[in-house]
């Protein structure tokens, strides 16, 4: 090897250890091999694995960095990222195609592997590998596709409680569709907001089709227990969440399913995740359902009963739009919130801004509560209304502490040509790469 090469996989090894990707790339770009050896003797994709970093994963995989390599120990890195119990990081690892590059034997082992960490649990495994008898020390980590997972860190060693939806990702990859029940069993115990778990089984569930499993899914609705109707709620969401040409008549059948349901569902927690999915097709029930639930006592129904009444490029009703003018003032600000957005122009045929909504916006861009206040302020600023009220309120939003704020009220002014439009960027103060893109854009 030469002294250039050398210093290439130096430059490499330092930059896996650091964890920085940008770097990681360019050695690969540049021929350092992907499979270099760390100065434990293993891939530097082990190294990656072991410190949990997906990112840097990925970047040795795409560069070429073999996966379903023998290690000394017998495994493989792919082993050792499902062993991590980290979702993220196996997919980051798992690769292309890997029910063709892997061989049956090599994708029941990864399946029993994932399942026995999953049966066993994470906290029980550990002690039985380190010999450590210590409580475990448990925190909750958040996974950069906005989900959550808890880590376990006992005997010196770290592993996440993903497990459950490793094993559900590998079923769907390598072509096995167990029963519902035993996927759902694996969601069940995860079912706190935005669980990895919870995450991978829903969607996963929602990616299979055909009539048997629609119709052990659509049983889920009748079950006693609320937390088995979420989850089909969840469930749908994903069915529906990309639509394609040949999912249509599911997309259809799933409307007048959750029409039916939401007017049965006696749970408000439940019912707001049905009006979720529910909310902006083009169905024929679904004004009447949004009005039957604009004043219900949940406010997560309230909420979500706004975009009931609200879809986009349709003209509403007087009933619906009265309906909304009651929310202004609703007690609870996520439902302001929504009805902020809901009043944003691109819910009229033609992005017509109302003189009843723009009164209701500038009440609004003047709520106590800041997250109202944004979401007030952006649909008042992508109208094209130039009134006094109007650009009054977006002057004074430039005394708002909040710099998003600021920089919105001085968008909508640039958008108006207004001549106090350097002075209200001059408000806004220093802005980061992203804010100077989108101020350079209005500009």
């Amino acid at each position: 090897m030469t002294d250039s090469s050398l210093d290439l996989a130096g430059r490499l090894v330092s930059a896996v250890i650091a964890g920085d990707t940008d770097t990681v790339r360019t050695c690969l770009e540049e021929g350092a091999a992907p499979d270099t050896l760390g100065s434990d003797g293993l891939p530097l994709l082990c190294t990656a694995v072991a410190r949990f970093d997906h990112l840097t994963a990925a970047v040795l995989v795409d560069g070429g960095a073999d996966q379903d390599r023998e290690l000394p120990d017998g495994g493989t890195p792919l082993r050792q990222a499902v062993d991590t119990g980290s979702p993220t990081l196996v997919s980051a690892v798992l690769g292309n195609a890997p029910r063709l590059r892997l061989s049956e034997a090599s994708r029941r082992e990864l399946l029993d592997l994932a399942r026995y960490w999953h049966e066993t649990g994470v906290v029980e495994e550990l002690r039985r590998r380190t010999g450590a008898a210590e409580p475990a020390v448990k925190r909750q980590v958040d996974d950069p596709h906005g989900d959550t997972i808890d880590e376990f860190s006992l005997g010196g060693r770290t592993v996440r409680d993903g497990h459950g939806a490793i094993l559900t990702r590998l079923e769907w990859e390598f072509g096995v569709f167990p029963p519902l029940a035993e996927v759902m069993a694996r969601a069940v115990p995860h079912s706190q907001e935005g669980d990895s778990n919870w995450f991978a089984v829903a969607f996963f569930l929602g990616q299979r089709r055909g009539p048997r499993i629609w119709s052990e899914l659509a049983t889920l609705q009748q079950h006693p227990d609320p937390l088995y109707r979420r989850f089909l709620a969840q469930v749908i969401w994903h069915r529906n969440f990309c639509v394609t040409v040949d999912r249509a008549p599911d997309v259809a059948q799933d409307a007048d399913f959750l029409a039916t349901w939401a007017q049965e569902e006696p749970d408000g927690q439940v019912l707001a995740a049905v009006l979720e999915v529910y909310t902006g097709r083009d169905h024929p029930e679904q004004e009447a359902i949004g009005l039957r639930y604009i004043g219900h006592p949940d406010p997560s129904v309230r909420s979500e009963a706004v975009f009931c009444v609200s879809r986009e490029r349709t003209a509403r009703s007087n009933a619906a739009t009265s309906a909304l003018l009651g929310l202004v003032h609703d007690p609870e600000p996520e439902v302001r919130a929504s009805v902020a957005q809901a009043f944003a122009p691109r819910f009229t045929p033609d992005n017509r801004l109302e003189p009843a909504i723009r009164d209701a916006l500038l009440v609004l861009v003047r709520d106590g509560t800041l997250w109202v206040r944004r979401h007030a302020t952006q649909s008042l600023s992508s109208s094209d209304d130039r009134t006094t009220p109007t650009l009054d309120a977006f002057l004074a939003l430039l005394d708002e502490e909040d710099q998003d704020l600021r920089l919105e009220a001085a968008w909508a002014l640039a958008r108006r040509d207004h001549p106090r439009t350097e002075e209200a960027y001059e408000r806004v103060g220093p802005l980061d790469a992203f804010s100077e893109d989108v101020k350079s854009v209005s500009g």
